[in-house]
């Protein structure tokens, strides 16, 4: 099997890499369980030290790591180089707090003395996605390595390149040989990588469909499990927001990253007396954006990843207009590369594809809410549970509705993104487990209890 780098915009194959046979993967595995044994033994302080030199790298080949983003999968060059410095944000958050977030905690107990320690648990192998091909693995990596596992990467497909700079960068950065180990491989060879002994840990950020078989087979080996899954993330305007900045917010967190995005807002639900004074605004927002050219730093929507995926989002935008969905077209793409245009879908039924299933891409459906009660039920009318945004000036009002949604993050007058030092993740099929803040540092340990007897 090939793993081939071909670059979205001028659709050629810029590399093409052979996939690692067994073999390699189990003598990567063995390696990395040596390596862990060294590594774990050392204090938290000497396993952050190499975390600053991670971030002067990725701040010091910033411009180089984003025109590798951009080359594989047409992210927007401005784009990239923002998520390589979240990397180096991340980075910085974890040298700064890791020390103390991986603490014994004393426990009050009939014994003399009880606490809890934090003890890695070993090899992790991290399933990742192309969409954000650098921060991903940075958010599973850096908290994984600092508890004092090591990582065996499995990345996506598509970003063989990315994904060989990578282990360059962990080992430039200072980290042990065999810490951070790059595999080539597809899915059947990640498959058989799981059954094995070496193997103490899975993460994946991934499909359902992915998440499903990865976690089956994790669970009858019985192997800690985190999964990342889709979203169709509710974006929910009130009648008294602020119409202008939810338009625009909307607009960024549905088309960033040509709404490739597991946490964009894919399913807008606007109260039914400003519903088309919030459509008129979101069209008039979203024709202002450029799209083009990944690699000119003025292109606000870059294409979309896959010839592949053209062709899914054009069977669900055509399910929604067969069925009586109406469009509202945004700019036109040039005819070079996988490019979809922008479209925003009202008078919308809930058999119709953009709402039953994840919309990968920039289609946004506008949804009409006859009241609160009413926009609650079609926020949680949904397989999916990873994030929700709110947008009313009454804040005690978007508390409350908060939790009556079924997902891991909310955010009011705001767009869902990731933050080093907030937990992220979901519920239903959008996973379990948590990536960030100290929550996500401690996926991957054994919580350790130990008592003395009086």
């Amino acid at each position: 099997m090939k793993l081939k780098s071909i670059n979205p915009f001028s659709g050629e194959v810029t590399a093409e890499f052979d996939t690692l046979p067994d073999e390699s993967c189990s003598e990567a595995a063995l390696k990395g369980k040596e390596a862990f044994e060294k590594w774990r033994k050392l204090p938290v302080s000497d396993r952050l030290k190499p975390l600053a030199g991670l971030a002067s790298i990725f701040r010091q080949k910033k411009r180089e790591y984003a025109r590798i983003i951009t080359s594989e999968m047409g992210k927007p060059i401005k784009d990239a180089a923002a998520e390589i410095e979240k990397c180096a944000l991340l980075c910085d958050y974890y040298h700064q707090n890791a020390e103390e977030f991986l603490k014994s905690e004393v426990i009050e107990s009939e014994a003399a003395k009880s606490y809890v320690v934090f003890d890695p648990l070993g090899v992790i192998l991290g399933i990742m996605p192309w969409n954000f091909p650098f921060w991903q693995v940075a958010r599973w990596a850096v908290p994984t390595l600092t508890a004092g596992n090591v990582c065996l990467l499995k990345h996506a497909s598509n970003v063989p390149i990315t994904a060989l700079e990578i282990e360059k960068i962990f080992r430039e950065a200072g980290f042990p040989e065999h810490a951070f180990q790059t595999l080539l491989i597809g899915p059947q060879g990640a498959q058989r990588l799981i059954e094995q002994d070496q193997i103490d840990g899975v993460s994946l950020t991934g499909s359902v469909g992915a998440g499903s078989e990865v976690g089956s087979l994790a669970g009858k080996n019985l192997k800690k499990t985190v999964l990342e899954l889709g979203g169709s993330d509710p974006f929910m305007v009130l009648e008294d927001a602020d119409l202008e900045k939810a338009a625009r917010a909307a607009v960024r967190s549905r088309t960033a990253n040509a709404g490739q995005s597991c946490i964009a807002a894919k399913r807008l639900i606007v109260m039914e007396s400003i519903c088309e004074a919030f459509r008129e605004k979101f069209v008039e927002v979203m024709n202002g954006l450029r799209i083009g050219d990944p690699m000119d730093e003025s292109t606000d929507l870059g294409p979309v990843a896959k010839k592949q995926f053209v062709e899914t989002l054009g069977k669900q935008l055509d399910d929604a207009l067969k069925k009586g969905a109406r469009a509202h077209r945004g700019p036109k793409p040039p005819n070079q590369g996988y490019f979809f245009q922008p479209v925003v879908l009202t008078e919308l039924t809930a058999e119709m594809l953009v709402l039953k299933e994840e919309v990968f891409g920039p289609i946004a459906p506008v949804i009409t809410a006859r009241s609160e009660q009413d926009m609650i039920r079609i926020a949680n009318a949904t397989e999916f549970g990873l994030g929700a945004a709110i947008w009313t000036r009454d804040i005690s009002k978007a508390e409350r509705l908060a939790r009556e949604i079924a997902s891991g993050f909310i955010a009011i007058n705001g767009i869902v993104k990731s933050d080093p030092c907030l937990p992220f993740g979901g519920v239903k099929k959008s996973g379990f487990g948590r990536e960030l803040s100290h929550f996500g540092l401690k996926e991957f340990v054994n919580i350790k209890t130990i008592v003395i007897g009086g």
